[in-house]
């Protein structure tokens, strides 16, 4: 396995997305971008079809595939010529069954495989692999006076609960990647503290995802999303340095667009 960062391009498909919403809602605009961020050397593209930014409201799994299936089946052959691996952003189920069967090699969900009783199996019983991330409360609640005691150490307790069920349940623990889930359930200083001690999280064993890109603690207020992009270019070569320092482990960042 390749210890050296990849990239994973984010895809949102959806109205009301933090940083992109509305910009791909058609297939068109989405299979535009998605061979962009192949172009640009993205190894992952992450296609959302429900934000789940701070205060977001739910969509149903109906919905939610509707917007992210014809974008798969359109990227796919381009991403296995290319040897890219096509990621699926939900919560739901079916909607990772869904995505499995039209060709998308990893599960990236916000809620750890927690959100539904049924994920734990649909991810056990594919070959994907699976992005398990921390996320204190609901994307409606998360950002209500979040607290810790020890940000760091509970999540890293958090995450490895999270690792062991789902060996427990069958899963490889090669497959498996975490993400410590900056800007979800986190206030400003927690993110920062996450950013700064990702090495700790290397003990687990697994892959690391980093999201900061474009996400508000990166900047003063009232920064827009869209000028973000020095601070969130400094957050990525602050994760490839840890890289280099703390050898070991495959690590992924993430790039929102």
């Amino acid at each position: 396995m390749s210890r050296l960062p990849r990239l994973m391009g984010i895809l949102n498909v959806t109205p009301d997305s933090f940083s992109d919403g509305g910009a791909y809602t058609t297939l068109a605009q989405a299979v535009a971008r998605g061979q962009q961020l192949m172009a640009e050397g993205a190894a992952i593209i992450d296609i959302g079809g429900e934000s789940t930014r701070p205060g977001a409201t739910p969509v149903s799994p109906e919905i939610e595939q509707a917007r992210v299936l014809p974008v798969l089946a359109a990227l796919r052959p381009l991403a296995a010529q290319q040897g890219v691996v096509l990621a699926v952003d939900t919560r739901h189920a079916s909607t990772m069954q869904a995505a499995l069967a039209a060709g998308a090699g990893m599960i990236n969900d916000v809620s750890a495989l927690t959100h539904q009783q049924e994920s734990l199996a649909v991810a056990a019983a594919s070959q994907a692999d699976i992005v398990l991330m921390h996320m204190q409360g609901t994307p409606q609640t998360m950002q209500q006076n979040p607290f810790y005691g020890d940000v760091v150490a509970e999540i890293h307790a958090y995450l490895a609960n999270r690792i062991a069920a789902c060996v427990n349940a069958g899963i490889r623990k090669n497959r498996l990647i975490i993400d410590p889930g900056l800007g979800f359930g986190k206030t400003a200083a927690h993110n920062l503290l996450l950013l700064k001690h990702c090495a700790r999280f290397l003990d687990l064993g697994v892959r690391l995802l980093i999201g900061a890109s474009r996400k508000s603690f990166l900047t003063a207020p009232p920064t827009p999303a869209t000028d973000r992009l020095g601070a969130s270019l400094a957050a990525a070569l602050h994760a490839t340095q840890w890289k280099t320092k703390h050898i070991g482990r495959t690590h992924v960042r993430r790039i929102r667009p």
